[in-house]
Protein backbone atom coordinates (compact mmCIF):
# COMPACT_ATOMS: atom_id res chain seq x y z
CA UNK A 1 0.00 0.00 0.00
CA UNK A 2 1.30 3.68 -0.90
CA UNK A 3 1.12 6.07 2.27
CA UNK A 4 -0.46 8.35 -0.15
CA UNK A 5 -3.53 6.60 -0.15
CA UNK A 6 -4.11 5.83 3.22
CA UNK A 7 -3.19 9.35 4.93
CA UNK A 8 -6.45 11.59 5.12
CA UNK A 9 -6.26 15.33 6.05
CA UNK A 10 -8.91 16.76 8.01
CA UNK A 11 -9.72 19.84 6.69
CA UNK A 12 -11.09 21.77 9.66
CA UNK A 13 -11.34 25.35 8.66
CA UNK A 14 -14.71 27.57 8.63
CA UNK A 15 -13.22 29.04 5.31
CA UNK A 16 -13.15 27.64 2.01
CA UNK A 17 -10.41 29.56 0.56
CA UNK A 18 -8.00 28.81 3.42
CA UNK A 19 -8.97 25.03 2.88
CA UNK A 20 -7.92 25.76 -0.78
CA UNK A 21 -5.14 27.27 -0.30
CA UNK A 22 -3.72 24.49 2.46
CA UNK A 23 -4.39 21.82 -0.88
CA UNK A 24 -2.58 24.37 -3.24
CA UNK A 25 0.30 24.25 -0.47
CA UNK A 26 0.64 20.09 0.09
CA UNK A 27 0.34 19.60 -3.73
CA UNK A 28 0.78 16.14 -4.78
CA UNK A 29 1.91 15.08 -1.42
CA UNK A 30 -1.41 14.86 -0.16
CA UNK A 31 -4.50 13.15 -2.17
CA UNK A 32 -6.96 12.74 0.20
CA UNK A 33 -9.35 15.34 2.05
CA UNK A 34 -11.94 15.09 4.44
CA UNK A 35 -14.72 17.23 4.89
CA UNK A 36 -16.66 17.70 8.05
CA UNK A 37 -19.54 19.92 9.26
CA UNK A 38 -17.54 22.90 9.80
CA UNK A 39 -16.61 23.44 6.19
CA UNK A 40 -20.14 21.91 4.87
CA UNK A 41 -21.72 25.11 5.88
CA UNK A 42 -19.46 27.62 4.81
CA UNK A 43 -19.49 26.18 1.31
CA UNK A 44 -17.83 22.96 1.38
CA UNK A 45 -20.13 20.93 -0.52
CA UNK A 46 -19.40 22.95 -4.10
CA UNK A 47 -15.75 22.58 -2.72
CA UNK A 48 -15.65 19.02 -2.40
CA UNK A 49 -16.91 18.82 -5.54
CA UNK A 50 -13.89 20.91 -7.31
CA UNK A 51 -11.55 18.33 -5.11
CA UNK A 52 -13.20 15.65 -7.04
CA UNK A 53 -12.94 17.12 -10.18
CA UNK A 54 -9.29 17.86 -9.74
CA UNK A 55 -8.43 14.00 -9.02
CA UNK A 56 -8.53 14.15 -5.36
CA UNK A 57 -10.50 12.23 -2.94
CA UNK A 58 -13.19 12.73 -0.54
CA UNK A 59 -14.36 11.88 2.73
CA UNK A 60 -17.54 13.88 3.85
CA UNK A 61 -17.74 13.29 7.01
CA UNK A 62 -21.38 13.79 7.91
CA UNK A 63 -22.46 10.95 10.67
CA UNK A 64 -25.71 10.77 8.73
CA UNK A 65 -28.69 9.48 10.98
CA UNK A 66 -32.26 9.25 10.12
CA UNK A 67 -35.20 7.48 9.36
CA UNK A 68 -34.40 5.13 6.96
CA UNK A 69 -36.01 7.22 3.76
CA UNK A 70 -34.03 10.33 4.81
CA UNK A 71 -30.60 8.31 4.94
CA UNK A 72 -31.42 6.54 1.87
CA UNK A 73 -32.13 9.80 -0.19
CA UNK A 74 -29.13 11.65 1.01
CA UNK A 75 -26.86 8.45 0.33
CA UNK A 76 -28.18 8.75 -3.11
CA UNK A 77 -27.16 12.14 -3.99
CA UNK A 78 -23.74 11.85 -2.13
CA UNK A 79 -22.97 8.96 -3.86
CA UNK A 80 -23.91 11.04 -7.87
CA UNK A 81 -20.84 13.55 -6.28
CA UNK A 82 -18.30 11.03 -6.40
CA UNK A 83 -17.67 11.00 -3.23
CA UNK A 84 -15.01 8.52 -1.57
CA UNK A 85 -16.08 7.94 1.50
CA UNK A 86 -19.13 9.44 3.73
CA UNK A 87 -19.49 8.39 7.86
CA UNK A 88 -22.80 7.93 9.38
CA UNK A 89 -24.00 6.73 12.70
CA UNK A 90 -23.51 3.40 13.62
CA UNK A 91 -26.79 2.36 14.17
CA UNK A 92 -28.38 -0.92 12.51
CA UNK A 93 -31.18 0.67 10.64
CA UNK A 94 -29.48 3.69 9.20
CA UNK A 95 -26.56 1.21 8.00
CA UNK A 96 -28.82 -1.07 6.17
CA UNK A 97 -31.15 1.82 4.47
CA UNK A 98 -27.55 3.42 3.58
CA UNK A 99 -25.82 0.23 2.27
CA UNK A 100 -29.13 -0.18 -0.15
CA UNK A 101 -28.75 3.31 -1.10
CA UNK A 102 -25.33 3.35 -2.03
CA UNK A 103 -25.61 -0.40 -3.86
CA UNK A 104 -23.86 -0.53 -7.38
CA UNK A 105 -21.67 2.90 -6.26
CA UNK A 106 -17.84 3.16 -5.62
CA UNK A 107 -18.65 4.96 -2.24
CA UNK A 108 -17.63 3.77 1.20
CA UNK A 109 -19.94 3.59 4.01
CA UNK A 110 -18.41 4.24 7.34
CA UNK A 111 -19.73 2.99 10.50
CA UNK A 112 -19.00 5.63 13.08
CA UNK A 113 -18.87 3.59 16.46
CA UNK A 114 -17.47 6.07 19.40
CA UNK A 115 -15.74 8.98 18.88
CA UNK A 116 -12.38 9.59 19.91
CA UNK A 117 -13.12 12.53 21.70
CA UNK A 118 -15.50 10.46 24.18
CA UNK A 119 -14.69 8.40 27.25
CA UNK A 120 -16.01 6.02 29.67
CA UNK A 121 -17.45 8.91 31.51
CA UNK A 122 -18.96 10.82 28.25
CA UNK A 123 -20.74 7.92 27.11
CA UNK A 124 -22.41 7.29 30.86
CA UNK A 125 -23.16 10.79 30.93
CA UNK A 126 -24.75 10.07 27.20
CA UNK A 127 -26.87 6.84 28.79
CA UNK A 128 -24.75 4.00 27.69
CA UNK A 129 -24.04 1.40 30.07
CA UNK A 130 -20.98 -0.06 28.08
CA UNK A 131 -17.20 1.08 28.11
CA UNK A 132 -16.12 3.00 24.74
CA UNK A 133 -14.34 -0.92 23.73
CA UNK A 134 -17.15 -2.54 24.37
CA UNK A 135 -19.61 -0.51 22.14
CA UNK A 136 -16.99 -0.21 19.34
CA UNK A 137 -16.48 -3.97 19.24
CA UNK A 138 -20.56 -4.17 19.27
CA UNK A 139 -21.09 -1.51 16.68
CA UNK A 140 -18.35 -3.05 14.44
CA UNK A 141 -19.85 -6.37 14.34
CA UNK A 142 -22.83 -4.94 13.35
CA UNK A 143 -21.33 -2.79 10.19
CA UNK A 144 -20.40 -5.85 9.15
CA UNK A 145 -23.79 -7.82 9.30
CA UNK A 146 -25.30 -4.52 7.61
CA UNK A 147 -22.69 -4.74 4.62
CA UNK A 148 -20.66 -1.33 5.28
CA UNK A 149 -17.76 -0.42 3.54
CA UNK A 150 -15.88 0.70 7.05
CA UNK A 151 -15.50 1.42 10.08
CA UNK A 152 -14.43 4.77 11.75
CA UNK A 153 -12.59 4.07 15.65
CA UNK A 154 -10.10 5.30 17.69
CA UNK A 155 -6.58 3.29 16.65
CA UNK A 156 -6.67 1.71 20.19
CA UNK A 157 -9.58 -0.19 18.93
CA UNK A 158 -8.00 -1.06 15.20
CA UNK A 159 -6.66 -4.61 15.93
CA UNK A 160 -9.72 -6.18 17.19
CA UNK A 161 -11.98 -4.03 15.25
CA UNK A 162 -9.75 -5.48 12.09
CA UNK A 163 -10.40 -9.00 13.50
CA UNK A 164 -14.27 -8.64 13.91
CA UNK A 165 -14.58 -7.31 9.69
CA UNK A 166 -11.81 -9.37 8.50
CA UNK A 167 -9.16 -7.94 5.92
CA UNK A 168 -11.68 -6.30 3.17
CA UNK A 169 -13.36 -3.11 5.56
CA UNK A 170 -11.95 -0.45 5.91
CA UNK A 171 -10.80 0.61 9.32
CA UNK A 172 -10.20 4.74 9.46
CA UNK A 173 -9.28 5.97 12.40
CA UNK A 174 -9.06 9.67 13.31
CA UNK A 175 -7.61 11.17 16.60
CA UNK A 176 -4.00 10.26 14.91
CA UNK A 177 -1.02 12.57 16.75
CA UNK A 178 2.74 12.43 15.61
CA UNK A 179 4.91 11.77 18.89
CA UNK A 180 5.41 15.46 20.74
CA UNK A 181 1.94 16.59 19.50
CA UNK A 182 -0.69 17.66 21.79
CA UNK A 183 -3.70 15.25 21.71
CA UNK A 184 -5.94 18.54 21.57
CA UNK A 185 -9.77 17.55 22.37
CA UNK A 186 -8.75 13.77 21.61
CA UNK A 187 -8.55 11.37 24.36
CA UNK A 188 -8.15 7.99 22.53
CA UNK A 189 -5.18 8.80 20.61
CA UNK A 190 -2.00 6.53 18.77
CA UNK A 191 0.85 7.77 16.76
CA UNK A 192 0.68 6.94 12.87
CA UNK A 193 2.77 4.13 12.60
CA UNK A 194 1.49 2.16 15.22
CA UNK A 195 -2.12 2.80 14.20
CA UNK A 196 -0.91 0.92 11.19
CA UNK A 197 0.10 -1.90 12.50
CA UNK A 198 -3.08 -2.01 15.03
CA UNK A 199 -4.75 -2.97 11.95
CA UNK A 200 -6.41 1.07 10.31
CA UNK A 201 -6.09 1.48 6.88
CA UNK A 202 -6.50 4.64 6.83
CA UNK A 203 -5.47 7.97 9.23
CA UNK A 204 -7.36 10.81 9.88
CA UNK A 205 -5.04 14.32 10.51
CA UNK A 206 -6.26 17.32 11.27
CA UNK A 207 -4.48 19.94 13.12
CA UNK A 208 -1.06 18.49 13.25
CA UNK A 209 -1.17 19.74 9.55
CA UNK A 210 -3.51 22.01 9.24
CA UNK A 211 -2.39 23.83 11.99
CA UNK A 212 1.35 23.46 11.10
CA UNK A 213 4.31 26.19 10.75
CA UNK A 214 4.93 24.12 7.38
CA UNK A 215 2.05 21.97 6.76
CA UNK A 216 3.76 20.26 3.78
CA UNK A 217 6.58 19.46 5.66
CA UNK A 218 4.12 17.80 8.44
CA UNK A 219 2.51 16.01 5.97
CA UNK A 220 5.66 14.45 4.63
CA UNK A 221 6.83 13.58 8.26
CA UNK A 222 3.81 11.84 8.63
CA UNK A 223 4.26 9.76 5.12
CA UNK A 224 7.32 9.14 5.66
CA UNK A 225 6.42 7.41 9.33
CA UNK A 226 3.51 5.50 7.66
CA UNK A 227 5.76 4.63 4.90
CA UNK A 228 8.19 2.88 7.37
CA UNK A 229 5.21 1.12 9.41
CA UNK A 230 3.75 -0.15 5.97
Amino acid sequence: MDARDCLIIGLDSPIVNEARDLVTALGDDVSFYKIGYQLVFAGGLDFARDLIADGKKVFLDMKLLDIDNTVAKGVENIAKMGVSMLTLHAYPKAMRAAVDAARGSDLTLLGVTVLTSMDEADLREAGYDSDPRTLVLRRAEQARNAGMGGIVCSAEEAAEVRWIVGQKMSVVTPGIRPTGSDAGDQKRVMTPANALRAGSSHLVVGRPVVKAQDPKAAARAILDEMAGAL
